[in-house]
């Protein structure tokens, strides 16, 4: 008897309050549902870590390329006596941490300098295992190189050739190690 009774409330309640009470349930329902996924499927704490994380890589990135943009086509040098643009300590530490490619003429040049290098690099048919550009801040310098591996009458070797970068090269677009000094 009391659940025909507590039909009849409802049925005889204004059809605004009716509505109010549905859009509440609808929206702790909806709630509910995602607050329970979360749970289940949610990295929480550290799926924001990891968005911060990315969001200062992109805003570095960004600052890097408005700085490339600005740069002059051509040579980058970190010294005096040449006709090329010369960097300052700053700017050489900003293309530096910007640069990522390393083409093959500096690879070839280093290479030239470290023989057991070249021979692994020529016999394995000229396979770079990971090149790396990194500024080093103890020394105020960048440096940057290259691993060569593979074998050489059966025996597996690994041979990291790295340098100081003396000169870039800026496309405009970008820039590149253009000379390693390894000597």
């Amino acid at each position: 008897m009391s659940k025909e009774t507590f039909n009849n409330k409802i049925k005889h309640l204004p059809e605004s309050v009716k509505q109010f009470v549905g859009l509440v349930a609808i929206v702790v329902i909806i709630f509910l549902s995602f607050f329970i996924l979360n749970n289940i499927f949610g990295e929480g704490e550290e799926l924001v870590v990891k968005m911060k994380k990315e969001e200062e890589r992109i805003a570095k990135e960004r600052n890097l390329n408005k700085l490339i943009s600005t740069l002059p086509s051509g040579i980058l040098v970190t010294f005096d006596g040449t006709d090329h643009f010369r960097l300052s300590d700053e700017l050489y530490e900003a293309v530096c941490n910007a640069t990522k490619l390393i083409p093959q003429r500096a690879i070839m040049g280093a290479n030239f300098l470290n023989h057991r290098a070249h021979e692994i690099y020529t016999i394995n048919g000229n396979k770079i295992s990971e090149t790396f550009v990194k500024w080093d801040k103890e020394q105020s310098k960048c440096f940057s190189g290259f691993v060569v591996s593979g074998k050489n009458v059966g025996v597996e070797e690994t041979i990291t050739v790295s340098g100081e970068v003396l000169s870039f090269l800026s496309t405009g677009i970008d820039t590149r190690v253009y000379f390693i000094k390894n000597f």
